[in-house]
């Protein structure tokens, strides 16, 4: 897996996605791939953010540490995890809106066999995650993207996650994970790695 390069492109408001990003990018160094955490732009309204104490505070901690997110970033990766929160049973706008920025590459045919795969969080248990990951998929089958979930291909999958079509978490009325997923993301970003270096050394 030394070879494999994977960005990690995560979308947080209060710090839960970014936090699983960041597990992610562990799990990818000890398996010894070259890896890049960015962030997909921010759009919602200074007013917005600020009336949230949670949200302006991961903001301000982040906004001049972690880079946003490129085109070229998608470019120069062989695979990519996305993570975001859910928002009405789908892609926040923010992500959304990076995605649908894509079609300069996607038409020139460099999304075509990217491994990719993707997390989410919800403020409840049945708050929209699956249809989150499965929006994100559908875009995927567009850009010709190699879709690797997690499945049940681990432990972690049914003890922390319990979700086989990405990780997912539930976020508590503090705005903190109320569920260690720890494990299930650090398997999923290995299991990523390992069939991009399989797609990779086919090619």
């Amino acid at each position: 897996m030394a070879d494999v390069k994977l960005a990690v492109i995560y979308y947080s408001s209060t710090g839960n996605n970014h936090q699983m990003a960041k597990w992610a990018e562990e799990s990818a160094k000890e398996n010894g791939a070259e890896v890049k955490v960015v962030r997909a732009p921010e759009l919602a309204p200074e007013e917005a953010i600020a009336s949230n104490p949670g949200w302006k505070e991961h903001f301000e901690a982040t906004k001049d540490v972690v880079p946003e997110a490129t085109s070229e970033d998608l470019e120069w990766a062989d695979a990519i995890i996305f993570s975001m929160p859910t928002r009405f049973g789908n892609l926040p706008a923010q992500m959304k809106q990076f995605i649908d920025m894509q079609g300069g590459l996607w038409g020139s045919g460099k999304t075509v066999n990217k491994v990719v795969s993707g997390m989410t969080s919800a403020a409840n248990s049945h708050g929209g995650q699956e249809a989150t990951i499965l929006a994100l998929y559908t875009s995927m089958m567009h850009w010709g993207a190699i879709i690797v979930p997690p499945g049940y291909s681990d432990e972690s999958i049914s003890t922390a996650g319990g979700n086989p079509y990405g990780t997912s978490v539930t976020q508590g009325e503090d705005g903190k994970m109320t569920e260690d997923v720890q494990e299930a993301v650090k398997h999923q970003a290995k299991r990523v790695l390992d069939i991009a270096a399989r797609v990779k050394a086919g090619n």
